[in-house]
C-alpha cells in the first residue's frame, strides 16, 4: 500500500481533502480545518499534580505551521476545544501562542465555541481569533463541534475524537485516529497530541479513513 500525506474526496459536490495530520484542506475555500486541539491541556493537568510532558503545545503548533505551509490557506477553522480548560489559560501558553500568531498575521483564524472552550473561555483577544456559536454555515456544510445533524447542511464534527481498531493476524490488534465520513454527519480526528481517542463502529453507509506514519487510507 502506497502511503500519501492526504487523500481527496467528493462531499455533497465539493472536493475535500484529508490529511495525514488529521486536519481537512478545503481546497475551494483555501480553509484549513481542525478540531479539538486541546491547547494547554498538558499545563492543566501539570495544575493538578499529574506527572505530564511537557512542550506539547509548541508540538502542535509546529504541526499547525507545516500544514499551512503545505496547503496554502486563508482561513483556519478551529471546530472546538480550542483550549482545554481554565487552568491551560497560562502565561507559557499565551506567550507560545501569540508568536504562532505573528507568525501568520494575515490569517483569518475562526473558532467555533466547545464544551471545553464554554468552561475554558475564549481565547485572548490579542490573538485575534473570531469566536462563533455552532454551526457556522458555508458552503454545504454546517461547520460544528458537536456531532448532531443539521435540517440542510453536511455537518462537518469533532468531539468524539474518533479512531477506528485494525485486526491482524492472531492477535494483533491496532487503534488508529480516523475519519468517518457519513451521510449526514462527517467526524474529523483529534489534532491534539495530547488527547484521547474513542472506538467508533462504523455502519456500511459511512467511508472511514484512518492515518498513521504520515499516511492515510481508506478501511472501509
Amino acid at each position: 500500500m502506497m502511503m500519501t500525506p492526504h487523500l481527496s474526496i467528493e462531499l455533497k459536490q465539493t472536493e475535500l481533502w484529508l490529511l495525514a495530520e488529521k486536519a481537512i484542506y478545503w481546497p475551494a475555500q483555501r480553509a484549513l480545518l481542525v478540531a479539538d486541539i486541546h491547547f494547554g491541556k498538558a499545563a492543566a493537568y501539570r495544575r493538578l499534580g499529574q506527572p505530564v510532558p511537557k512542550g506539547t503545545t509548541q508540538a502542535n503548533l509546529q504541526r499547525l505551521d507545516g500544514l499551512l505551509e503545505q496547503y496554502p490557506s486563508q482561513r483556519l477553522i478551529f471546530l472546538g476545544d480550542f483550549l482545554h480548560a481554565p487552568e491551560s489559560q497560562t502565561t507559557a501558553t499565551h506567550e507560545q501562542l501569540l508568536a504562532w500568531r505573528a507568525r501568520n498575521p494575515q490569517l483569518e483564524v475562526i473558532l467555533i465555541r466547545g464544551n471545553h472552550d464554554r468552561r475554558a473561555g475564549d481565547p485572548p483577544v490579542e490573538l485575534g481569533i473570531r469566536v462563533v456559536s455552532e454551526p457556522l454555515l458555508l458552503g454545504p456544510f454546517a461547520l460544528q463541534h458537536e456531532p448532531e445533524p443539521h435540517p440542510t447542511h453536511h455537518v462537518l464534527a469533532g468531539h468524539l475524537h474518533p479512531a477506528f481498531r485494525l485486526h491482524g493476524r492472531g492477535r494483533q490488534r491496532l487503534r488508529l485516529p480516523c475519519f468517518c465520513i457519513g451521510e449526514r454527519v462527517s467526524l474529523l480526528p483529534a489534532f491534539g497530541s495530547f488527547t484521547g481517542m474513542m472506538d467508533i463502529e462504523a455502519d456500511s453507509a459511512q467511508r472511514v479513513y484512518v492515518t498513521g506514519q504520515g499516511g492515510i487510507w481508506q478501511v472501509r
